[in-house]
């Protein structure tokens, strides 16, 4: 086959510098990566296009320096392709679902299942990385870059480092205060930022699990021990600490939504707790979060593993504890503890082949008619976890039609949508309730249920999907949760709890922080850890004042 003198042309590498191939890659990244930028900044900027154009420069010039750090001789262009397909990868979500990729994001994709992050990797997703990650990324590598001598390509990028940054200054000094205070306000304006926002969000993770690395476990109520009422008790205490998933307050019929989400609860004798607020918007640091002694204002991820929690305590008051998963797994808060993963083998009946939370009932069955001695077990639920929600209960108890039954979320209508989130809400009502009708059926025990949810779920609300958002802009349908308390009659008689009491306090505004002092409450456990301000059980036992 011959060669024309046209086609040797078109096949011809093209040949850059590499200041120049930076700049066209800062610039594509920006123009293509970066629609919800593009979308706050004109927002907050609204009818100043000047100075919404200079500051957008100003992040063009910081781009451009992040990249003449990173992207050095050799390492140019696969670190520049790399860059690329995590834009790509990143913006999909950002732009398509509203997913912020911040630190905490960061440390749920990397404590994920596969059975969970599988529902993300969607066909419009790998089209999404194929056309605007791969292809960029391979014209990248395509490219060949005009060399210099390593002295004076040292010069170049001395002074291209120090011009970039410069730029950024000298731009945002044009309006210093105003770009300050947005810088301050809005923060979600940076936030969206790809791929600047996740490379930050990597350095924190990496930070903060250097220095968790360095934790040394301090021990917390190592002096619990059973009260009066706990210590007189003729049968073995159980309590069953259910923590919820991804269900939102907002669609629960029992604060109030129009649909009855909540049928089979609203016929038993429990306590919903109606404004209750998350610790965070996301399992992995809602959950640690919620069994640990601090509050949400006190904690971090180094201060939740460098303290002993609620489990550790109820151990301390002699407790048998365990945890059973049918999600992604403890997050280091059973790490001291029996704990189990529920797998098709525990329940072939319910996982098809990913089990919905029925699963548990059987072995919760067969423990509460064997055990011995006071004991708390944790069921940490898949509940409504997204974007495969009609995956979270089974066909038979789809009440609400049409149900969206895909995780490209932007496939279905808003109806189809809550349709399927709202089937969830009611198969954990189901689910509650049998839990509750299984333990009061136990006459060997004296059996309680305590159940919060982790966080809320946003539904598509201004163009928001599932959860993880930063709490500082988090809609409240990701932060409002249900919290439920069911006590049996001979729990309330045995461990002197007032009911009528307890009730009158569920109109309070709680939250997270109360969980982890009025389940020592309720049991009745004796202990310098227990905080009686947010104990919300406590002043309703017999013989409490004040």
């Amino acid at each position: 086959m011959t060669t024309t003198p046209q086609t040797a042309a078109a096949l011809r590498r093209p040949t850059l510098s590499p200041l120049a191939l930076n700049a066209v890659v800062a610039t594509w990244l920006m123009a293509l990566y970066n629609a919800t930028f593009w979308g706050h900044l004109f927002r907050i900027f609204d009818g100043r296009i000047v100075t919404a154009l200079i500051f957008s420069a100003a992040v063009w010039a910081l781009m451009l320096l992040v990249l003449s750090l990173l992207a050095v001789r050799r390492a140019q262009q696969p670190v520049l392709a790399l860059l690329i397909v995590i834009a790509a990868i990143t913006s999909f979500y950002m732009d398509t679902l509203g997913v912020v990729i911040d630190r905490e994001m960061i440390q749920n994709a990397v404590t994920t299942t596969v059975a969970e992050s599988k529902h993300l990797i969607t066909p419009q997703f790998l089209t999404h990385v194929g056309l605007y990650g791969v292809l960029p990324a391979a014209a990248v590598l395509w490219v060949q870059v005009r060399r210099r001598t390593v002295w004076r390509a040292l010069g170049v990028w001395a002074l291209v480092t120090a011009g970039s940054a410069a730029l950024v200054v000298g731009l945002l000094f044009t309006n210093l205060k105003g770009y300050s205070t947005v810088l301050r306000a809005d923060k979600e304006l940076m936030g969206a930022v790809q791929p600047l926002a996740p490379m930050s969000g990597a350095l924190r993770y990496a930070k903060m699990m250097l220095k968790s690395t360095q934790i040394v476990l301090q021990p917390t109520g190592t002096d619990a021990k059973p009260g009066p009422f706990l210590a007189g008790a003729d049968k073995p205490v159980l309590m069953v600490i259910v923590a919820g998933e991804t269900a939102r307050a907002a669609n629960w019929s029992l604060g109030g939504y129009a649909r009855n989400t909540n049928p089979e609860l609203s016929e038993r004798d429990i306590l919903y707790y109606p404004d209750v607020s998350s610790c965070g918007t996301a399992t992995a640091t809602s959950l640690p979060c919620m069994f640990s002694p601090l509050t949400r204002d006190d904690y971090s991820y180094e201060g939740g593993l460098s303290n002993e929690n609620l489990l550790d305590v109820l151990v301390h008051a002699g407790f048998a504890v365990e945890w059973w998963d049918n999600n992604t797994g403890h997050k280091d808060i059973a790490k001291r503890i029996p704990s189990r993963m529920m797998v098709a083998a525990d329940g072939p009946d319910f996982c098809q082949p990913e089990c919905i939370d029925a699963v548990f009932l059987k072995h919760l069955q067969d423990k509460a008619a064997t055990i011995t001695g006071n004991t708390v077990i944790v069921l940490h639920q898949i509940g409504s976890h997204g974007p495969s929600y009609w995956l979270r209960y089974p066909p038979e108890r789809e009440t609400f039609t049409p149900a969206c039954k895909t995780p490209e979320l932007t496939e279905c209508s808003t109806e189809e949508i809550v349709n399927a989130y709202d089937n969830t809400i009611a198969y954990t009502d189901h689910f509650l309730t049998q839990v509750i009708d299984l333990l009061d059926q136990q006459p060997r025990v004296v059996p309680a249920m305590f159940y919060v949810s982790d966080h809320g779920e946003s539904l598509g609300e201004a163009g928001m999907y599932l959860h993880g958002t930063p709490y500082f802009m988090a809609p409240e349908y990701q932060t409002h949760v249900p919290m439920v308390i069911w006590m049996s009659d001979r729990f309330r008689a045995t461990l002197g709890m007032d009911g009528a009491c307890l009730a009158k306090g569920t109109g309070e505004t709680v939250s997270h922080d109360n969980m982890f002092s009025t389940v020592l409450g309720l049991l009745d456990v004796a202990t310098t850890a227990r905080d009686p301000a947010l104990d919300l059980a406590g002043p309703c036992r017999a013989g409490a004042t004040g």
